[in-house]
């Protein structure tokens, strides 16, 4: 077989939307993940290796059949992005230009993400089942990163992610 020709097409959507997630424990709650989120429309996904995590390796190929199968039972055009597994401080030590976001269950002042200003480019931190460490939060916030509530339910893993991408594309 021989590719004659090739057409870039553009994407679905006008946003860029990169989603840091912590590797659930089940591995199939996280391929569940991957498959809906790239269904609604997720530009990038990288996952975070956090204090609470459970599960500190993926299978990138693995997650990346999943992700093509997605996008192609859905008619996407573009593939996300899945990046290599990070530690959550190295992550926050990488650029990022856009809008920054981090969702946790603790207690305190955030905003609700379908009341966030629409951004070009969003990048919303998920953690862990245990949620992430109070240390995380705060370095978190100390880089410019700002808390969101992503409704009054303490959520899964994988369904924070997925409310938080579908939230991102009916704004």
């Amino acid at each position: 077989m021989q590719i004659v020709s090739r057409e870039q097409k553009p994407k679905q959507h006008n946003y860029h939307l990169h989603l840091a997630i912590a590797p659930t424990k089940n591995i199939e709650r996280l391929e569940w993940f991957l498959e809906k989120a790239t269904e609604i429309g997720i530009d990038e996904i990288t996952p975070i290796i956090c204090e609470h995590s459970e599960r500190k390796v993926i299978k990138t190929d693995r997650c990346n059949k999943i992700l093509l199968s997605a996008m192609k039972q859905a008619l996407k055009h573009h593939l996300p992005k899945l990046s290599e597994a990070i530690s959550f401080s190295d992550f926050l030590k990488t650029n990022f230009d856009g809008a920054k976001y981090i969702a946790h269950c603790l207690v305190g002042t955030k905003m609700e993400l379908k009341t966030a200003a629409k951004t070009e480019k969003t990048l919303i931190l998920i953690g862990p089942e245990g949620d992430f460490s109070q240390k995380e939060i705060d370095f978190a916030l100390q880089n410019q990163f700002k808390a969101i509530s992503l409704g009054p339910s303490r959520l899964r893993t994988e369904t924070a992610g997925l409310i938080a991408v579908h939230t991102i594309n009916i704004k």
